[in-house]
């Protein structure tokens, strides 16, 4: 089990490595993540949904992904609850003190999925979530040492050297654990280095003299983490792929909202050297040579379409459209560009009735009902064939249906405006098939040039030749080997 000194110090990212530098070896893998919080979500063959993380580590495993590799998922609908996820079912909606009392109910959910990848691997990698030294949260924990503990897992703690501070952030958590859990802890790495990795030699020394762990390695920055699918909305900072000198560049602007969900939409737009992909912050105006502005999915649409109008963003939109530019919404994205958004039954909140941004001529109804399915689909405008997924509450109907965006397994989606400049779909990962992005690219004046699923093979290789450098896999085989060993139950 990775496990880490804190938020974003690399083990979505390790974890996949290791996945793939252990399938390059032959051995049956499976990820596995107890607990995951993240809006962007994946959703399995059997409609299930999963932390996108787990879904690219089921990549670099090079097997199907499957609900039992993220048992629970937590999506935040507000600052103080989120839908709750169990195996890939919507299960219930808690505020925060509610699922920290209710936790260890879900943790028969997590031993049971955790069995059933043993099963089917000769090596499980698991991924742990924020720190295990936030031992306020011990008592009910289900997401790293109290999981560690329950399946008798043998923990690696990842430390990030690029923030500062790895020493004190290791030695601490050794030191803050009680010694049921820091018993489960054999070895450490310290990642995310930059320069010469011989000149921590003595940091090593001092982190193994102090905590009695053996250190597994520096892992030098790895560039290639950009390309990707992010993990989360702190993804969106990285630097996007930089245009050709002389190239036709499409402009896309995307307009950062507090609940933006399933963002990875952006990743393949990222890194097309035809595309400058601008984040719009709160407080900035809309370009003037904006080309595209795309409002990707929302987790509470309601309160991020009322964001978006409170940064006077809906004017320049309206603006946007009367010079000739093209919008397009992505599911909740595409519920706020029609008239209506109708929540009788108070799915996001009060029960109201909130007037959208009158763009496309369609009403959306919120229900308790949510879709969640594999779709493959192709592009009305221009034939083309795209392979994603949908997942969302409500219906949207209206007479704007009658011009569809795609056609999805025969059926209609999405609405397109009588001048085919705005658009709304509720397929999600479209941009990731290379013959749609092409065509709908092509339609803006640039050119694709990017094979993104290659793209993304090429780098999980190369991240797993980079963890086989830096890391020894020997010895981080040897420890997950050790579970269960009578030396390990009598520690």
């Amino acid at each position: 089990m990775i496990q880490g000194t804190g938020s974003h110090v690399g083990k979505s990212l390790l974890v996949a490595g290791l996945c793939r530098a252990f399938s390059n070896r032959g051995l049956k893998v499976r990820p596995f993540k107890p607990q995951n919080m993240s809006n962007n979500a994946g959703v399995t063959a059997d409609g299930g949904e999963i932390g996108r993380a787990q879904m690219t580590q089921a990549l670099a495993a090079r097997v199907p992904p499957s609900v039992h590799m993220n048992p629970v998922l937590l999506k935040p609908e507000s600052d103080i609850g989120a839908q709750v996820i169990v195996q890939g079912r919507r299960v219930a909606t808690l505020k925060a003190r509610d699922y920290t009392v209710r936790k260890p109910e879900f943790l028969s959910a997590v031993m049971d999925s955790f069995n059933r990848q043993l099963e089917a691997a000769d090596i499980v990698v698991v991924e742990g979530a924020g720190s295990p030294a936030e031992v306020n949260l011990r008592e009910g924990d289900i997401a790293n040492m109290g999981f560690a503990l329950a399946a008798d897992v043998p923990v690696i703690l990842a430390g990030d050297i690029e923030r500062g501070g790895v020493i004190a952030s290791l030695v601490g958590s050794h030191a803050i654990l009680d010694e049921a859990d820091r018993s489960l802890i054999k070895a450490f790495i310290v990642n995310l280095f930059r320069g010469d990795v011989t000149l921590f030699d003595e940091g090593m020394r001092i982190i193994e003299e102090r905590t009695g762990w053996a250190g597994l390695g520096v892992v030098p920055h790895f560039p290639g983490a950009a390309k990707l699918p992010a993990e989360d909305v702190l993804g969106l900072e990285e630097p996007a792929e930089t245009p050709k000198k002389g190239a036709a560049i499409v402009k896309v602007v995307v307009p950062r909202l507090g609940r933006i969900a399933n963002f990875d939409d952006l990743d393949p737009l990222r890194q097309e050297p035809s595309v400058e992909l601008v984040i719009l912050e709160p407080g900035e105006a809309l370009p003037g040579d904006t080309d595209l502005v795309l409002l990707p999915g929302s987790k509470s649409t309601i309160a991020d379409l009322a964001a978006l109008r409170e940064a006077g963003w809906d004017i320049d939109i309206a603006a946007h459209v009367r010079r000739g530019g093209h919008v397009l919404g992505i599911c909740g994205g595409f519920q706020m560009l029609g008239r209506l958004i109708a929540d009788k039954d108070g799915i996001e909140g009060a029960p109201q009735n909130v007037r959208g941004l009158g763009l496309l001529d369609v009403t959306t109804n919120l229900t308790a009902d949510k879709t969640t399915v594999p779709v493959r689909g192709v592009h009305v405008a221009t034939g083309a064939e795209f392979s994603g997924y949908e997942i969302h509450v409500g219906e949207t109907v209206g007479p704007g249906r009658s011009e569809p965006f795609a056609m999805l397994e025969g059926h209609p989606d999405g609405a397109v405006a009588y001048d085919g400049r705005v658009m709304g779909t509720y397929a999600h990962g479209l941009f990731g098939s290379d013959a749609f992005r092409g065509a709908f690219l092509a339609n803006l004046g640039a050119t694709s040039s990017t094979r993104y699923d290659e793209g993304v093979e090429e780098v999980l290789d190369a991240l797993a030749q980079h963890l086989e450098e830096h890391l020894s896999l020997d010895r981080i085989f040897e420890i997950a080997a050790s579970r269960g060993s009578d030396e390990r139950k009598s520690a």
